[in-house]
């Protein structure tokens, strides 16, 4: 399959705007690859270097990519098919002020872990652990407020969500002619919560198909992410109990929607089927996410 590549080095982001201007345009079904860099570019090498404060400019997002035909009120499906590491090691490092044990007087700030990559494993120190690379930062031009890619909100960015991997499908609400989508900050190896900050932070090359859902039967305000066995709705907010209400608000309107259920109906089912899971607990907002099995949902964007 002949698919153009969209390059870091031409084409990157370090914010998400309403106004975002276009540096590659893809066709509706267009399949790309998407070259990535490491969050901190290239900044940190050797485990000497260290990471003192978080630069005003991080997570450089390769893009805005625009989508034909993309328009307010759509839904741009992203099929991730591939994501490929591009470096012969990662880092996983500390930074002051940042990440879910900051203020703990027994961890290091700042500090740093080179990892090599060994065929299909990380290794740090002694142990090793599988390469299962996550796109970090993903997301479309939001509806009015701009947002760093640092930062996680409804149109995506920063949400560090170890879902956005190869063979499974990201949804992203279209607020802006085009879509714009942007995406970066990848890891080799990264769990949910990332809890330091960081994961094996890493350049890649993402093998995507984008294509626009156009009139969908059920809008959408937040991402969703489509995997084998489940549809899961995301949500980032000042706090966890926010991002959980606003992630189950979404996940009952895809339930009415299937079971043409009262909004009740839907809350009450929710509560039989719904996984509440941890994304990230670390940037400036907080990312959930609310998994449902496929065997209750229909797709909702038509297919039956």
């Amino acid at each position: 399959m002949s698919r153009t590549t969209v390059s870091y080095t031409d084409d990157r982001i370090y914010e998400f705007t309403p106004a975002l201007e276009p540096a590659d345009t893809a066709a509706d079904g267009e399949s790309l690859t998407v070259e990535t860099v490491d969050s901190l570019e290239g900044a940190i090498q050797k485990d000497t270097d260290r990471l003192q404060s978080i630069p005003d400019e991080v997570n450089a997002a390769t893009g805005p990519i625009a989508v034909a035909g993309a328009t307010p009120g759509d839904v741009l499906r992203v099929d991730i098919e591939a994501i490929r590491v591009t470096e012969d090691r990662g880092r996983v490092v500390t930074a002051p002020a940042f990440g879910l044990q900051q203020d703990a007087a027994d961890i290091e700030h700042p500090f740093t872990r080179m990892t090599p990559i060994d065929g299909d494993s990380v290794e740090f120190g002694d142990v090793s652990v599988p390469i299962q690379p996550v796109i970090g930062t993903i997301g479309v031009a939001p509806a009015t407020d701009s947002y760093s890619t640092l930062v996680p909100h409804d149109h995506g960015g920063n949400l560090d969500t170890t879902d956005m991997t190869a063979g499974t499908t990201a949804y992203f609400p279209v607020f802006q002619d085009g879509a714009m989508l942007a995406m970066g900050d990848a890891k080799a190896a990264m769990a949910d919560g990332e809890m330091c900050g960081t994961g094996v932070e890493i350049g890649t090359e993402i093998d995507v198909t984008l294509d626009v859902v156009s009139d969908p039967t059920v809008s959408l305000d937040r991402p969703l992410v489509e995997t084998d066995a489940a549809w899961k709705t995301i949500a980032s907010a000042e706090t966890m109990e926010i991002a959980a209400t606003l992630a189950n608000r979404d996940l009952m309107a895809l339930l009415e929607a299937t079971h043409d259920w009262e909004t009740t109906e839907a809350y009450l089912f929710s509560s039989l089927v719904g996984g509440l899971e941890i994304s990230q607990v670390v940037d400036p907002l907080v990312t959930v996410r609310n998994a449902v099995p496929k065997e209750y949902l229909d797709d909702p964007f038509g297919a039956a």
